[in-house]
């Protein structure tokens, strides 16, 4: 990198941590409104989070000083905020952990802490809200910072209110981006929503939505076509979830709640254009048993029946 290159980046580096400490409040004498300065929270925090760390182990992690962190414990103790007790595997090393007088104080500025967040989150769109977060997430991986541990890249839960809009919605979008189909489309997947709701029997039929990180991004649908035989409608996955697996989960969630419901079929019609949603079916076990051309939502296709025997 040339040498104003790496001056320009330098400066502005530096003009995000002053924008970004103000912004957050590392500035203020006391941090959280608090008698704590930022590094005792951070100690604080550390503690609490921790099973009985020893004090070189905090050392190491926050990268202080040795001497210094020896002062904040000691301040600590002198506050009746930590206690010690000596170290089985290491006699020379003692093990430090919160009092309840200690617990307390750091659910007070925990507390305070997500409230200033939430604060300054909720100033901005949810759109907005997502970019700052991968920013965030893109700044610690680029800067080598340890990652929390990887959480489930998803959940499933039934549906709730506001959940058929999205349903409806989606497939409307994405239907017509990848294959071209038009509003047709989306009016039969209302009819199918509306139905799903006006008649549900939720022993015999159910709605799954897949969430990631808080937003809808899968969905499947289970409704009764007669005693014995249960159809499978509206599997989507949004295409920023895909490869994660949930079109599989999805359609099992399908076929072991058409089990212990009673069932002894599960159907299902797509179109032989779908090759990711014909993919998951054939690895779940659906065969194909009728295929027959048709015109439908601006395009000639090809319509196919699936079973499952259960």
């Amino acid at each position: 990198m040339a040498q104003g290159a790496r001056e320009r980046s330098v400066a502005a580096v530096r003009h995000f941590n002053r924008f970004y400490t103000q912004k957050i409040g590392i500035l203020d004498e006391g941090h959280l409104r608090s008698d704590f300065s930022l590094t005792e929270v951070r100690v604080l925090y550390e503690l609490a989070n921790r099973e009985k760390p020893t004090a070189a182990e905090l050392s190491r992690e926050l990268g202080l000083d040795p001497g210094y962190l020896s002062r904040v414990l000691r301040a600590f103790g002198t506050k009746g905020l930590v206690a010690r007790e000596p170290s089985e595997k290491d006699g020379r090393q003692s093990l430090v952990r919160l009092t309840r007088r200690g617990q307390d104080a750091f659910a007070a500025l925990d507390r305070r802490s997500s409230e200033e967040v939430s604060a300054l989150l909720s100033r901005l769109s949810p759109a907005r809200q997502r970019r700052l977060l991968e920013a965030m997430h893109t700044i610690e991986e680029l800067l080598g910072g340890r990652m929390e541990p990887e959480k489930a890249p998803y959940l499933l839960r039934q549906h709730r209110p506001g959940d058929m809009g999205w349903v409806i919605q989606r497939h409307g979008v994405l239907y017509a981006q990848e294959y071209g189909w038009d509003e047709r489309f989306e009016a039969l997947v209302a009819s199918i929503a509306a139905k799903f709701i006006q008649e549900l029997d939720p022993k015999r039929e159910r709605c799954w939505i897949a969430e990631r990180d808080g937003e809808n991004v899968g969905s499947v649908f289970l409704v009764q076509e007669s005693k014995t035989v249960a159809k499978l409608r509206l599997l989507l996955v949004e295409p920023s979830a895909r490869g994660l697996g949930i079109g599989s989960r999805l359609v099992d969630e399908c076929v072991r709640f058409a089990r212990e419901a009673g069932y002894r079929k599960v159907r299902l019609w797509t179109n032989d254009v779908l090759h990711a949603a014909r993919r998951v079916y054939e690895q779940a076990g659906f065969v194909l048993v009728h295929s027959e051309p048709h015109h439908s939502f601006g395009h000639g296709l090809v319509g196919e029946t699936w079973e499952l025997r259960l």
